[in-house]
C-alpha cells in the first residue's frame, strides 16, 4: 500500500513549510523587509515589483522573503482603502 496525500505521494520527513512559495501577480503580499502589504505587479532582475494596496509608487521587494496575505487581510485593507477614499481621506 502506497502513502499518500491529497497532493500526490507523501514525502517523508519533508517540513510542507519548506516549499517555495511564489506570488503571483495581481496577489497581495506581505514585504517584512518594509512591513508593508502590496500587490505584486511584476519583477524586474532579481526584484519583485510591490504596489501599496491603496495605489502609489511602486517597491522592489526580495521575492524569496515576501509571504502572502490571508484572505481577510486583504479584504480589511481594500475596504479600508474605499473607505478613505469615499471620505475624501485619499
Amino acid at each position: 500500500m502506497t502513502n499518500t496525500t491529497a497532493h500526490g505521494p507523501a514525502s517523508r520527513g519533508k517540513d510542507p513549510a519548506d516549499d517555495e512559495y511564489e506570488p503571483k501577480i495581481g496577489e497581495l503580499v506581505e514585504d517584512p523587509a518594509t512591513r508593508r502589504v502590496g500587490r505584486v505587479m511584476g519583477a524586474v532582475g532579481p526584484y519583485m515589483q510591490l504596489r501599496p494596496v491603496e495605489g502609489g509608487r511602486e517597491w522592489d521587494a526580495d521575492p524569496t522573503k515576501v509571504r502572502p496575505v490571508p484572505v481577510g487581510d486583504g479584504l480589511s485593507a481594500a475596504v479600508a482603502t474605499a473607505n478613505a477614499r469615499s471620505t475624501g481621506m485619499l
